[in-house]
């Protein structure tokens, strides 16, 4: 386990760059054209950081712990296949970009 440290720190730290662009992207153009994002830009900055660096560090936890839950049960890891994790990752990340974009721009946008 401990090889694998390395890879698994660049997979959650892709998720704090991608989560941070996407934050500074809307705050940088907030700056420039202050009525693109309107006066909600905050909320819907940090809604869109936070959703993405939930959504990579899920996708990497589900890739990475399938293959052995699916062992330890007396199933065949190779199963859970490139397709099934990548179908599973997308769909539970559309739930979890709903559920905290409610969840944070209630009142706001919604």
């Amino acid at each position: 386990m401990a090889g694998n440290a390395p890879r698994n720190y660049f997979r959650n730290s892709t998720g704090y760059c991608f989560g941070s662009y996407w934050f500074l992207r809307i705050y940088i153009f907030h700056l420039v054209t202050p009525t693109l994002y309107g006066e909600h830009w905050l909320p819907l900055a940090f809604t869109l950081g936070s959703t993405l660096l939930g959504v990579v560090l899920w996708g990497t936890l589900s890739g990475s712990m399938l293959p052995l839950l699916l062992k330890k049960m007396g199933a065949d890891p190779a199963v859970s296949s490139a397709p099934f994790v990548a179908t599973l990752v997308d769909v539970t990340g559309l739930i979890i970009y709903f559920s905290m974009a409610f969840m944070l721009l209630k009142g706001t946008l919604l």
